[in-house]
């Protein structure tokens, strides 16, 4: 399963009386803004692996999504900008794919 980090090109609303997204409408910026700290608060679970020497985020989404074009919410969630630039030693996070398609409408 690919998620769309393009799927729409507006902004996230958070509705305060629901704590609960508007995620009718997201930039990518702001969606993998919105990962990372929900990681950070705890409300997507996720896993945390070494980065090695010769990783790639393509080659850890493949081995733990089945699909490399997953990278990018890997990135989201280990807060890495550029996913080229990981110094090995680097621990990243591994959201739980379903959730986040869940949370997020995907």
């Amino acid at each position: 399963m690919i998620l769309d980090r393009y799927k729409n090109t507006s902004i996230i609303t958070i509705d305060k009386r629901t704590d609960s997204y508007d995620i009718r409408r997201y930039s990518t910026s702001e969606l993998m803004s919105v990962i990372y700290q929900d990681c950070d608060n705890g409300n997507i679970p996720y896993k945390q692996i070494l980065f090695k020497d010769g990783d790639r985020l393509d080659l850890i989404a493949a081995r733990e999504y089945g699909e490399g074009l997953n990278w990018w919410l890997i990135a989201a969630a280990s807060g890495i900008g550029w996913w080229l630039q990981i110094n090995p030693g680097t621990v990243i996070r591994i959201p739980d794919l379903q959730f986040v398609k869940n949370r997020f409408n995907l």
